[in-house]
């Protein structure tokens, strides 16, 4: 009877679940046609003044702005731009960010593209955001959540010269890095939505990740070009429209033997703590780049239990998150991910990272890093450390702490000319 009771309690929060990510979905798919008939009929009826003659004389300007770096935004998980996810994987994110500065088409390079099972070439991005990127053109970037994670990957390929075409790459293409909510060292996140603790990289059979999986594949199966023109998934490398692979080809990727959820090339699995493991070990700290990041929680402490720290203070559906990754235990019968994990370190959560991954990068190895509990503590910042600061707030709340690290960037900055979002 106890074991009937928890499997109706484990469906009823499928259920739940399902439901809340289909009406997600649904809001973010209406607000981009939303935001286009807008800016259509914006542009019919509204048309502006063109004979306007301006007399008065701009003052010269002292210094030249378009030598100042600019500062690139990095999504995390839920997008990429307008309408489009981008790659779901951090590494063919990180290759695809490197064009979309750059310009020129998506290479993803042989050798992973040979092991994960989709075409060499992506995206063509006919003209790069910031073309003129190099060491002399360096960039300032800000990661949200597993942007953050693009971001380191991109800049050890740029130390590697990993580009093909570009062998003067380095890590000084990148100024500085600042992480907003990163998920550096993984989430337990990840296992309650379906991960298998026991290797970090298969799908338990029922769980919200395999309906996820399954309507990511028929959506990409379908091709259907007005979806996709305001939502794709990134996953047009593996070529699963229904005109390359046929009906077949769809069945070969619903029973798990082919497409990217066989091979392992998305981003759930680099998000559990032995992905992460896996993804930072060849990852550097670099002495030239300053490195600054935003921690976020929502928990306290009460009588040594970890709960979340309120109740009115926390959207209803946030909170059911950060009570279940408050609660989550690491199977007992199961390896722990490394030497030395305790269940107590990662309780303390936002609802979708936990604090301990944000800080900063500590596994396999823990990075140079110094805690930022006071202004003060930012009078004299140097490269090649981590600065962390712990912020109340969520990884989804939209919460943009501006405080002595931000501030640290500005100044870094000096007056960026441009902000990209990407």
């Amino acid at each position: 009877m106890f074991r009937l009771w928890v499997a109706y309690l484990q469906f009823a929060e499928l259920f739940v679940s399902s439901i809340v990510h289909l009406l997600y979905g649904f809001y973010i798919f209406s607000t981009a046609v939303a935001g286009d008939l807008s800016q259509a009929l914006n542009d019919c009826f509204y048309k502006p003044n063109m004979n306007v003659e301006v007399k008065e004389e701009m003052p010269e300007r002292t210094s030249n702005v378009d030598d100042l770096p600019p500062i690139v935004l990095v999504h995390g998980i839920f997008g990429f731009g307008k309408g489009r996810l981008g790659s779901l994987s951090i590494y063919d994110r990180a290759r695809e960010l490197f064009y979309y500065l750059k310009g020129g088409q998506t290479d993803y390079g042989e050798e992973h593209s040979k092991a994960c099972g989709h075409s060499q070439f992506g995206r063509i991005y006919e003209k790069g955001h910031y073309p003129e990127w190099d060491e002399d053109h360096p960039i300032h970037f800000v990661g949200h959540s597993a942007g953050a994670q693009v971001v380191r990957v991109l800049q050890q390929m740029l130390a590697d010269k990993a580009f093909k075409g570009y062998e003067h790459t380095s890590e000084n293409w990148v100024l500085s890095i600042t992480s907003l909510s990163g998920a550096f060292n993984g989430t337990t996140r990840t296992y309650l939505d379906g991960m298998q603790p026991e290797d970090g990289r298969s799908l338990k059979p029922i769980c919200l990740l395999q309906l996820c999986r399954i309507g990511v594949i028929i959506y990409d199966w379908l091709d259907i070009p007005l979806l996709k023109n305001y939502y794709n998934f990134g996953f047009d490398h593996y070529n699963m429209s229904w005109r390359k692979m046929g009906i077949w080809g769809l069945v070969d990727c619903l029973l798990g033997n082919a497409g990217p959820f066989a091979s392992g090339d998305w981003i759930l699995p680099d998000l559990t703590i032995q992905g992460s493991i896996k993804l930072n070990y060849p990852l550097h700290t670099f002495p030239n780049t300053y490195y600054f990041s935003y921690a976020t929680k929502r928990t306290r402490k009460i009588m040594g239990i970890t709960v979340p720290s309120s109740i009115l203070g926390i959207h209803p559906l946030l909170f059911i998150r950060v009570l279940q990754m408050s609660l989550w235990r690491h199977p007992p019968d199961v390896s722990p991910p490394y030497k030395g994990y305790r269940d107590e370190d990662w309780q303390d959560n936002d609802g979708a990272l936990n604090t301990i991954s944000m800080t900063h990068p500590r596994l396999p190895i823990e990075h140079p890093n110094r805690f930022v509990e006071n202004d003060s503590d930012c009078q004299s910042l140097q490269p090649g450390i981590w600065y962390y600061k712990l912020v109340e707030g969520n990884t989804f709340s939209g919460k943009n702490p501006k405080q002595c690290l931000m501030n640290s960037l500005i100044s870094l900055a000096t007056g960026a000319t441009s902000i990209m979002r990407v």
